[in-house]
């Protein structure tokens, strides 16, 4: 390929390879010294940032709505804009990370993503907040598959990988719960703000940090060889499809805008396809997916997330317009699943080393769909000790399992020149999912409780039944993701035999 150099030097350990192998010397292990947990620290807290902010701004939207006077159908767009370009941006932040330098593109990405954060903290219109709310999301794209490619090439021993993307797991499965609580604290607090500003202080420890800690690794290529065209086929009908999923419930899954953005979306993914297939600088090398298991890691997950992601949201909405519960009591009720997910993820990142990802993960999904079955079985005069927290424990063992699981299978066997690459298909596979997600299961509540409206129900039932009926068919989801994932890699966590660093010369322009 024209965007990596035609020859290798002797492959040799990079910098941080080295002092990892130094440090570790008398252990036999980079995490077991402090640098290796403060680095580990520092990617997972990349990591908790980016995920977070997925679902920390749910539970401001009504001060949002009354401090900038947005319309209920503008209102959507402060989670669905981050949602639609870090989704859309995934692959392209991903590819950057490989060919220009993994810390390089994270340092940008939040850069980004701290400067869009001060701009909604201070937004005096709904559109300025929209505005940055889709920066972020483009800034989070740029952290986050450069992020995690940082973490499996820096913690390379067996253990060491297994154990790091342990705590990356249970990170990105309690994050979407503390999202929720966060916001629920900041907003009663300080107020709606905060949701946004909260990330300056942390964004700056973050840069800080990486210059710190990680090496700064050099170009695998020049950006004149770089994939324009793929580029552009890619981001576009990822973009699409997304905004597309996000609009589908309010538009109707038949009507024409619908039906032509995913036809749209449909022939850029594909137009995209034929280029990387034939282009001499593909941005992504189709030959990835020859790594065994890695397209089905990664579909596991998007169809899990659809499911999982999607109950917060509907229990959410069950909690605060049912059962009357405050932001901040919404927020605290998921306060045992984020300790439910932690507890998961460190016990499975134990078990995948003896008895591989396949089986975790399997039973982790299994365990995560029979959680919620339960919480679908919410009645109209709920009581959190009996229909909410039981679910909310089993679904917290099954997704801390599941997360730790999937992340694992997915970087399994992959070389150190394309593990930007598959972070980034991993990690548009779960933004893909959430809003495929709530595209279905909204249009599957909505249908459910309009019904009943007509019926003359009354307003709590109705809507009772349509988030029972949604969380219903995200069990289901998540049963079916555990059928895909007997597809997924068998890893023990152990570092492949492909490993071993290079250090290529910049590719010449041609």
């Amino acid at each position: 390929m024209g965007l990596i150099a035609s020859h290798f030097r002797t492959p040799v350990l990079s910098k941080a390879a080295k002092r990892n192998h130094s440090e570790g010397f008398m252990t036999g292990s980079f995490l077991a010294t402090r640098r290796g947990k403060i680095t580990l620290t520092l990617l997972c807290t990349i990591a908790f940032l980016d995920f977070i902010d997925a679902s920390i701004v749910n539970v401001a939207l009504p001060a949002m709505r009354t401090d900038l006077g947005f319309s209920v159908e503008d209102l959507q767009w402060v989670p669905s804009g981050y949602l639609l370009t870090y989704g859309g941006f995934m692959l392209l932040g991903g590819r950057l990370a490989d060919l220009l330098g993994r810390r390089r593109v994270v340092v940008a990405g939040t850069v980004l993503f701290s400067l869009s954060a001060i701009a909604g903290g201070f937004a005096t219109t709904s559109g300025m907040l929209i505005g940055a709310r889709l920066a972020q999301g483009a800034g989070a794209a740029l952290m986050l598959p450069g992020t995690l490619s940082i973490l499996t090439t820096m913690f390379r021993e067996g253990g060491d990988r297994g154990r790091a993307l342990g705590v990356w797991g249970g990170v990105a499965g309690g994050a979407s719960a503390a999202g929720v609580l966060l916001g629920g604290l900041l907003t009663d607090g300080p107020g709606w703000r905060w949701v946004m500003l909260v990330n300056v202080p942390v964004c700056v420890l973050v840069i800080a940090g990486l210059f710190l800690l990680v090496d700064g690794d050099r170009r695998s290529a020049r950006l004149a060889n770089f994939d324009v065209l793929g580029t552009v086929l890619v981001t576009s009908g990822m973009l699409l499809l997304v905004f597309t999923l996000v609009k589908a419930p309010e538009a109707g899954w038949d009507a024409g805008r619908t039906t032509g953005g995913l036809a749209g979306s449909l022939v850029l993914l594909l137009a995209f396809l034929v280029n990387e297939q034939r282009g001499r600088n593909p941005l992504l090398p189709l030959s990835i997916f020859r790594i065994r298991g890695l397209a089905a890691a990664d579909v596991t997950q998007l169809v899990a997330v659809a499911g999982i992601g999607s109950m917060f949201f509907f229990l959410s909405l069950y909690m605060e317009n049912v059962l009357g519960y405050s932001p901040l009591e919404t927020g605290s009720a998921y306060l045992p699943l984020c300790f439910g997910v932690a507890v998961a993820a460190g016990v499975s990142s134990q078990l995948l080393t003896r008895i591989g990802t396949r089986p975790v993960l399997v039973a982790g999904l299994l365990l995560a769909a029979g959680g919620v079955y339960w919480l679908s079985r919410i009645p109209v005069d709920g009581s959190y000790p009996t229909d909410l927290l039981p679910g909310l424990l089993i679904s917290s063992l099954g997704l801390g399992a599941a997360f730790v699981s999937v992340t694992t299978a997915a970087n399994a066997n992959v070389p150190p020149d394309q593990a930007g690459l598959a972070a980034a298909l991993l990690n548009a596979s779960q933004q893909l999912g959430g809003a495929l997600g709530l595209a279905i299961f909204t249009a599957v509540a909505t249908s459910r409780t309009n019904g009943l409206i007509a019926g003359r129900t009354p307003m709590p039932e109705a809507l009772t039944a349509g988030f029972s009926r949604a969380l219903l068919a995200c069990s289901v989801f998540l049963a079916a993701a555990a059928v895909v994932a007997l597809r997924a890699a068998n890893s023990h966590g152990e570092a492949s035999a492909v490993e071993t660093e290079r250090d290529p010369e910049p590719a010449p322009v041609r």
